[in-house]
């Protein structure tokens, strides 16, 4: 039972106001019709690619503004719910309202998330590979462990994947995976899970039933648009062509149509093989070149940043994020935010949520500090 309904909805009236703010309502209403012109137009889909930036752009617009206009509906009904409780002295009725509060204020709180990502490329659908570490075939098999937990992240949250590449270990597991989240604000929101995981169990691939310890990296770069200018000197390049290996169509796997492409002055190596033709896996294969290249400039320009400000205390690239215990008890828990459930099942099966919104909250902190 809430203790002061009033002042309750008070608070939650303040923040939601603070967020319509944020988001800017009207500019929302704008985007939104030149979004619905767009859509009008008889052409568009001539460039599917076009097409579906601009109707997915309007899809999220408008429940983003659909979202917001409910959960101001809510709070104004929720004041009239309160107010009939207390006429009628309904016990009942008071119950109903307590759980409706608790359910806004989950509901607000988690809008308030979103409006903090505010980063020059927060905006942008996200790249992530993961990559097997120290631990051998466990180490494979918890790459692939994760590559399943963030896919179905994103199914649970409706948001459409690809997988460019996937390699493949020889006894179980993959050596790594890419793939990107094609939604609004995707690299802002998993962008903190950019790090070492470490996973601890019972490893199913030894006979004695030991205990292992192993370690995967997850690198999540924000996706290159046409505005970026990432210039890349074709002489820069070398392109190796191969035979696609692993699961997959008869057709995928019995051409040389995987790319692999080197940028020798960074030794930047990606490859692509989830097409059957070898043009459609270059052109993959060059867009998460770019992005890798867009994210090395900015990591410079960090850094230099940084420099001048004499350094920050922060998560580097290579040190251990999270932990991941199934045995001897269950657990997951962040080590920047403390954040920890037991219900460690859940959270392989992409129930990450909480974790990447306190993640979110604490960047924030941290960069106000």
């Amino acid at each position: 039972m809430a203790a002061d309904p009033a002042e309750e909805l008070k608070a939650l009236e303040a923040t939601l106001t603070s967020i319509e703010t944020v988001l800017d309502l009207d500019g929302m209403r704008k985007q939104l019709a030149e979004l619905n012109e767009k859509v009008a137009v008889p052409d568009l889909w001539d460039d599917q690619e076009a097409a579906q930036k601009v109707t997915s752009r309007l899809s999220y617009l408008q429940g983003d503004l659909n979202r917001v206009e409910s959960l101001r509906r809510r709070i104004d009904d929720l004041a009239v719910l309160y107010e009939l409780a207390e006429l009628e002295d309904d016990a009942d009725t008071r119950v109903e309202a307590d759980a409706e509060l608790a359910a806004l204020q989950r509901s607000i709180g988690d809008l308030e998330v979103r409006t903090l990502l505010s980063g020059e490329y927060d905006e942008r659908d996200a790249l992530v590979q993961i990559n097997s570490g120290a631990g051998g075939v466990d180490a494979a098999d918890w790459a692939e462990m994760l590559l399943r937990l963030y896919l179905r992240w994103a199914e649970r949250r409706g948001y459409p994947t690809e997988v460019y590449e996937t390699s493949y270990a020889e006894e179980a597991g993959i050596k790594s995976a890419t793939f990107v989240v094609k939604a609004p604000y995707a690299y802002g929101t998993l962008s903190g899970e950019h790090g070492v995981h470490r996973l601890v169990r019972i490893s199913p691939f030894d006979n004695q039933s030991r205990r292992q310890t192993s370690f995967a990296a997850v690198d999540v770069t924000p996706v290159v648009e046409a505005s970026d200018h990432v210039d890349i000197d074709e002489s820069d390049i070398r392109v190796d062509i191969y035979r696609s290996s692993g699961p997959g169509g008869q057709g995928v796997n019995t051409t040389d149509s995987a790319v692999r492409l080197t940028h020798l002055p960074t030794g930047i190596v990606v490859t692509c093989q989830n097409e059957r033709s070898q043009l459609q896996n270059k052109a993959s294969a060059m867009l998460v070149l770019q992005a890798k290249l867009l994210e090395r400039r900015r990591q410079e320009e960090v850094a230099e940043m940084d420099k001048l400000r004499g350094g920050r205390a922060d998560i580097a690239f290579g040190s251990q994020i999270r932990n991941y215990v199934l045995h001897p008890y269950q657990m997951v828990k962040d080590l920047r935010t403390e954040t920890e459930t037991g219900n460690v099942q859940a959270v392989l099966d992409g129930e990450i949520d909480e974790f990447i919104e306190s993640e979110i909250r604490w960047r924030r902190r941290a960069g106000a500090a």
